[in-house]
């Protein structure tokens, strides 16, 4: 570790020391998490380190799906213009567009069908990358950092709901509790505390149990609910519908953590030099908009929804290459079943093309 990461990780530290002290000597993970990634200057996502990019030696720490390949960007399109024409608007807003290049990437495939492209991203570092990379577009493009009162346009968002602070939650013994963080001298540990708080299923069998709940990306969705006037909105993530992620079997949580492009299950080190993360419960962001007037457009896999929006033509004019790393889109074993699609819309239903077949709705 370089000094400049020690002393990162040093002064973010003690600022969750301090937040640790002044909340009693406890600090929930939800809130952990949100300083460890969102902390002004020091969290992962607000610091100037490298954080997308195809390999290790890039100084990256993990590649997403539009640095994969463009052909993601390009069959994303198609279903943004099917948005953009159903619902009668003008407008694309990105959620958390990380390298910017699935921006780039919808922004040349669409054209004139959009008039303005919004981009709403915290991370200073990460505004400046993405307006190097969409100078061509700067008449078109602009930054937000929060919403406005009324939307009207398609909203995309490419694994920004996993990033969302959760709740970890621990049944031991028979007994539910809420794991936090808690900190000894210059070391940070997890402290279970009893709670009322409970997964949103109940978890068959008695055997100790941890997971995560979502009260953070529940709520978005229903502000987005409440913001959004006429449109749609599409997300990409990792994740499950309910039957699945509070299966018995998967009793150890999912929160994990990404650095160099390996993996990792321990939040508590090396805190804003690595991505954290937990995949995204479908179920509750669908009942959280249907709660609040959003109703769900479709859910499938990413591979189904990409093949529906036309990626396997693509392929076959794509060079060698380009296929074989678009390849890892699709298959099952990568990215195309462990990642999903979620669709809602504001306004009339109609079939959209991207969950034309496999549309897995019934599931959620």
């Amino acid at each position: 570790m370089t000094t400049e990461a020690k002393s990162l990780t040093r002064a973010l530290q003690a600022l969750v020391e301090a937040a640790i002290g002044r909340a009693g000597g406890w600090l929930p993970f939800d809130r952990f998490m949100a300083l460890a990634l969102y902390a002004p200057g020091l969290g992962y996502y607000a610091n100037d380190t490298r954080k997308f990019g195809q390999m290790p030696s890039s100084g990256s720490d993990f590649v997403t799906a539009p640095e994969m390949s463009p052909l993601f960007g390009q069959a994303l399109s198609v279903q943004v213009a099917d948005a953009l024409r159903t619902t009668g608007t003008d407008e694309v807003w990105e959620f958390g567009a990380g390298s910017g290049a699935l921006a780039l990437q919808l922004l040349q495939a669409l054209g004139d069908q959009v008039r303005r492209y919004t981009i709403v991203d915290l991370s200073g570092s990460l505004r400046e990358r993405q307006r190097e990379l969409l100078a061509g577009f700067a008449g078109k493009v602009q930054w937000v950092a929060e919403l406005p009162e009324t939307i009207r346009g398609v909203i995309v968002g490419n694994e920004v709901l996993d990033a969302m602070p959760v709740k970890l939650l621990v049944r031991t013994a028979g007994a539910w509790h809420e794991r936090g963080v808690a900190a000894a001298g210059d070391t940070l540990s997890w402290q279970d505390r009893a709670t009322d708080l409970r997964p949103p299923v109940e978890i068959e069998r008695t055997h100790d149990y941890l997971t995560e709940i979502h009260p953070q990306a529940e709520a978005f969705i229903r502000t987005l609910a409440d913001r959004l006037e006429q449109g749609a909105a599409f997300f990409i993530d990792y994740g499950f519908a309910e039957s699945e992620y509070y299966h018995p079997q998967r009793h150890m949580g999912t929160v994990m953590c990404h650095r160099g492009h390996q993996a990792d299950t321990n939040p508590l080190s090396e805190i804003g030099l690595k991505d954290i993360t937990a995949h995204v419960n479908f179920t509750g962001l669908a009942l959280a908009a249907q709660e609040a007037g959003l109703p769900t457009l479709g859910y499938t896999s990413q591979a189904r929804f990409l093949i529906n929006c036309g990626l396997v033509p693509m392929l076959a004019d794509a060079a060698l290459p380009e296929r074989i790393a678009a390849q890892r889109l699709l298959a099952e074993h990568e990215m195309g079943e462990l990642f999903k699609v979620i669709g809602f819309h504001k306004g009339a239903f109609w079939n959209a093309v991207g969950f034309a077949e496999g549309d897995r709705t019934d599931r959620l």
